[in-house]
C-alpha cells in the first residue's frame, strides 16, 4: 500500500502549482501518489497537472468538467486516493524540503489517526511568520499519541486540512467529507480532531503557507464570508449527533467559534462595513444558539471584553472601541512618521531645482482632463523605437487611426526613432505633459515611479520576453542577482497595470507568481514576433542584401544575455576561431544585452570582413529574419527566434553557476530548443559536424516550439490593439 496520497485541487493557481508539484515530487521519501484536482480551472492548471501526470507516473490527473469548489473537489480526489494516509495540499503552497523523511518516519513508528504538522506563513517580500506550534505546545508531545480530550489545546493550532495527514480508512469509516462553500476547512479539521482516538504532533515544518498578495479569498470582500456560520454550524451538528463521546469538547469548540467569527469580522479585507452589523448580529444569534449549559472558558482581557459585547449583542459599543483602537494605532503611526521626518518645509525648497520644477510642472498637468486620443509608447527604458509596444504602434496606427501615438526617448536615442513617429525627449516639460494626459500608457518595462495612475488612464505592460531566469518577488530567493533591488517599489509600480501581455501559457504561469496585482492578462503572443510570422522570402532577401550578406552564405548571430551578478562579464566566445570553424562561406553576427549600449568595447576579431559587431542596430527582428543560426544561452531570445523554426544551439558554460546564483524557472539545458554546447570548444564542434541540424536538435525545436511558440501566428499585435484600443473582446475563451 502507498504510504501518502497526496490530494491537490487546483484552480486559478497556475503560477504557483509547479513549485506546489515539484515541492512533493522531489522529496526523498518516494512511497506517495499524487492525485491532482483541476476544478476547471480557467487558466492553465489542468494542463500543467497533465505535463507531470505524463512524466511522473506517481501523479494522477483528474480533469473535472464545471466547477465544484475547493471542498468537493478534495472529496473527489479522496475518492481516489489508495494510500494509507492523505494529506490535503493546496495548489498554492509548498513542503520544505526533505519534510517528507520525517513525515514517514512518524506514521510508521506510531500509526496514528491524525498526525498535526507545523508550518510558517510565506509572504509576498519572502519573509515567513511562524505558526503556534510552539505557544500551544511549549514541550513538544514527542512521539507521543493522544486524544483531544486528553489535549484540547491542539484547537488552538490553525484548523486547515494541509496542516494535517489523516489516517484514510479512519476518514472513510468516519463518513467525513468536505462541505460546499468557503471556510470548508471548520467542518472537516474540528471534527477530525474529535473523533481520532490517537492524534500525533510533529513539531517539523513542513508546509510553506503561502500569504498571497492577490487571488486568496481570505483577501476578497463580499458576502460570501457569511458561509462560515454554516460551517461552524455542522461542527455542532456532529456534537449532537456524536453524543457522549464529544460532549465534553463543546466548551473549548465554542470558544474557537466565537474566536474564529471575531477573527474573520475583525479583518476590513473581508467583511465590508455596511455588512459588518448583520455579521455581527450572526454572531450573537450563534452564541445563543450554541452556548454550552455550563459555560465556557471566556478569554481575559480585550478579547475576554468582544464575548461579552457579543453575548450582549451590543453592535455599536462593539463598534466604538474597534474605532478608537484602530485610532489609536493610526496615531502612533503618525507619531512616528513624524518624528523621522525632520525639516520638511526646509528640504521642498532645496526639491525646486529643476527636476523639482518639472515635477511639479507634472502634478499641475495631472489636474488637466485626460486626452482620450492619446497614447505613450516606451520601450527599455527610453531607449529607443523597438520591441512589443512599436508593433503594437504599428498597428494602432492602421486600426485606430483616431489615436495618436507618442514615444518618449533618451536624447542620445533621438536618431533611432523612424521618420513619421511623434516623440518626446525623456526629462522634458512635454514628457511630463504626455504622461499626466495620455489615456493609454505603453511600455515593455515600468515607467518611474512618479508617475501616477490616473482612473481614466489604460496602462499596458508588454513584457519583452519570454522568462528563463526569476523575475519579480521570486528573485527575493536570489539575493546576489537581486543585488539592491526595491521589491515593495516594484509591486507600487506593478499595481498600475491594467494589462500584461503574455506570449504563451507558461509566461503568464510565471508573471502570476512574479508579479502579483489584479491585471488582466492577455496571452496573446509577443506583437514582436508578428514581423517573423509575416515577413516573406523576398523581405529575407532584401534584408540580407542590406546587410551586405551573400545569398550562400551562413550567417550565425550570438547574442548572450548579461549576468546581473556578475557586471561586465562575457561568456568565453573566440570570434576569430568561431568563423574559421564555420569555413569560407561562414558569417558571424555578434549582439550584446540592451544593457551594454553606453559602454559597448567589442573586441578585435582578425578577420573583421566576416564578423560585425550588431549591437547597436535598432531592430533585432531584422537580426533574426537574416540569420540561419542562433546561438544564445539564458537569453529570451531564443523563444523569438524558435518562431522561425531554424536551428539554435544553446551556449551555457556558466549553466550550474547562473542558476545558483540568478535563479532559472526550468532548466533549460535539460529541455533546449536545439544543440547544447558547455564548453567553447564543443560549441566550435557542433558546427564543425554540423550537429546543429542534426534530428536530434530538430526533433528538441520541436517540443520547444510546441511549449512556447503556438501563440505567434502574426496577429498577436491586432489581438492586443482590438481589445486595449478598441475594446473588442479578444476571442480567446476560457474552459469554464
Amino acid at each position: 500500500m502507498t504510504l501518502i496520497s497526496f490530494v491537490v485541487p487546483a484552480f486559478r493557481v497556475q503560477g504557483y502549482l509547479r513549485e506546489c508539484l515539484d515541492s512533493v515530487l522531489g522529496q526523498p521519501e518516494t512511497d506517495i501518489e499524487v492525485i491532482a484536482v483541476d476544478d476547471c480551472s480557467p487558466d492553465a492548471s489542468g494542463d500543467i497537472i497533465d505535463e507531470y501526470a505524463a512524466r511522473d507516473q506517481r501523479v494522477r490527473s483528474v480533469r473535472l468538467p464545471e466547477n465544484v469548489g475547493l471542498g468537493p473537489a478534495r472529496n473527489i480526489g479522496l475518492d481516489r486516493a489508495v494510500g494509507e494516509y492523505v494529506w490535503f495540499l493546496d495548489g498554492d503552497d509548498w513542503l520544505t524540503p526533505e519534510c517528507l523523511t520525517e513525515v514517514a518516519e512518524r506514521l510508521r513508528a506510531t500509526r496514528p489517526d491524525v498526525l498535526l504538522v507545523d508550518h510558517v506563513r510565506t509572504h509576498w517580500n519572502d519573509s515567513a511568520t511562524r505558526s503556534a506550534m510552539a505557544e500551544v505546545f511549549p514541550e513538544s508531545p514527542g512521539a507521543e499519541t493522544f486524544r483531544l480530550r486528553d489535549r484540547p489545546e491542539a484547537m488552538h493550532l490553525l484548523h486547515t486540512a494541509w496542516n494535517r495527514l489523516v489516517r484514510r480508512d479512519f476518514l472513510v469509516d468516519l463518513g467525513l467529507r468536505f462541505a460546499p462553500g468557503w471556510y470548508e476547512d471548520v467542518s472537516f479539521s474540528y471534527p477530525v480532531l474529535m473523533a481520532a482516538q490517537r492524534i500525533g504532533v510533529l513539531d517539523r515544518v513542513c508546509v510553506n503557507y503561502r500569504q498571497r498578495r492577490a487571488g486568496a479569498i481570505t483577501r476578497t470582500r463580499g458576502d460570501r464570508h457569511f458561509e462560515v456560520f454554516p460551517q461552524w454550524h455542522r461542527v455542532f451538528h456532529l456534537i449532537d449527533e456524536w453524543g457522549p463521546a464529544t460532549e465534553a469538547l463543546r466548551p473549548a469548540v465554542f470558544e474557537r467559534m466565537i474566536w474564529h467569527y471575531l477573527t474573520v469580522l475583525g479583518n476590513g479585507q473581508r467583511i465590508a462595513p455596511e455588512l459588518r452589523p448583520a455579521f455581527f448580529a450572526q454572531i450573537t444569534a450563534d452564541y445563543e444558539r450554541w452556548l454550552p449549559p455550563g459555560g465556557y472558558p471566556v478569554p481575559d482581557g480585550v478579547e475576554g471584553v468582544k464575548h461579552r459585547l457579543v453575548a450582549s449583542g451590543r453592535w455599536r459599543t462593539f463598534s466604538a472601541l474597534r474605532a478608537a483602537s484602530r485610532a489609536r494605532d493610526v496615531a502612533r503611526r503618525q507619531a512616528r512618521t513624524a518624528r523621522r521626518t525632520v525639516g520638511p518645509v526646509a528640504r521642498r525648497g532645496a526639491r525646486l531645482t529643476r527636476d523639482g520644477l518639472l515635477r511639479e510642472y507634472y502634478r499641475a498637468e495631472l489636474r488637466r482632463p485626460v486626452d482620450p486620443t492619446l497614447a505613450v509608447y516606451a520601450a527599455y527604458w527610453y531607449r529607443g523605437y523597438s520591441c512589443n509596444p512599436a508593433a503594437i504602434y504599428e498597428v494602432a496606427r492602421r486600426l485606430a487611426p483616431g489615436v495618436r501615438g507618442v514615444w518618449v526617448v533618451r536624447r542620445d536615442r533621438v536618431d533611432s526613432v523612424p521618420d513619421g513617429v511623434e516623440y518626446v525627449v525623456a526629462g522634458t516639460p512635454a514628457y511630463y505633459r504626455v504622461l499626466a494626459r495620455a489615456r493609454w500608457l505603453v511600455n515593455n518595462v515600468n515607467f518611474p515611479d512618479f508617475v501616477r495612475k490616473r482612473p481614466e488612464q489604460v496602462h499596458l505592460q508588454t513584457h519583452h520576453g519570454t522568462p528563463v531566469k526569476v523575475m519579480g518577488l521570486d528573485q527575493q530567493r536570489y539575493p546576489i542577482g537581486a543585488g539592491r533591488m526595491d521589491f515593495a517599489g516594484l509591486l507600487r509600480r506593478v499595481d498600475r497595470w491594467d494589462y500584461s501581455v503574455s506570449a504563451n501559457s507558461f509566461s503568464t504561469q510565471m508573471w502570476d507568481r512574479a508579479y502579483p496585482a489584479t491585471y488582466t492578462t492577455l496571452e496573446v503572443g509577443y506583437p514582436r514576433n508578428d514581423r517573423l510570422v509575416t515577413a516573406g522570402p523576398e523581405e529575407v532577401r532584401r534584408l540580407r542584401v542590406e546587410f551586405g550578406l551573400h545569398p550562400d552564405e551562413q550567417v550565425v548571430l550570438y547574442a548572450p544575455t548579461h549576468r546581473e551578478h556578475l557586471p561586465g562579464y562575457r561568456p568565453p566566445f573566440d570570434p576569430d576561431r568561431f568563423v574559421r570553424a564555420l569555413g569560407d562561406s561562414g558569417r558571424l553576427l555578434m549582439r550584446s544585452h540592451y544593457f551594454h549600449d553606453r559602454d559597448r568595447r567589442p573586441g578585435r576579431p582578425v578577420d573583421w570582413e566576416r564578423v560585425r559587431d550588431v549591437s547597436g542596430y535598432q531592430r533585432v527582428e531584422d537580426l533574426y529574419l537574416v540569420a540561419d543560426v542562433l546561438i544564445t544561452d539564458y537569453s529570451s531570445a531564443m523563444f523569438d527566434y524558435a518562431v522561425l523554426d531554424r536551428p539554435i544551439v544553446l551556449y551555457a558554460p556558466d549553466w550550474e553557476a547562473y542558476r545558483l546564483a540568478r535563479g532559472v524557472y526550468f532548466d533549460v539545458t535539460a529541455e533546449p530548443p536545439g544543440a547544447v554546447a558547455t564548453t567553447f570548444a564543443d560549441l566550435v564542434d557542433l558546427f564543425r559536424t554540423d550537429e546543429v541540424r542534426s534530428d536530434t536538435a530538430a526533433d528538441a525545436r520541436a517540443r520547444f516550439r510546441r511549449r512556447f511558440c503556438t501563440l505567434d501566428d502574426g496577429h498577436a499585435a491586432e489581438r492586443v490593439v482590438r481589445q486595449v484600443f478598441l475594446g473588442e473582446p479578444s476571442g480567446r475563451s476560457s474552459r469554464c
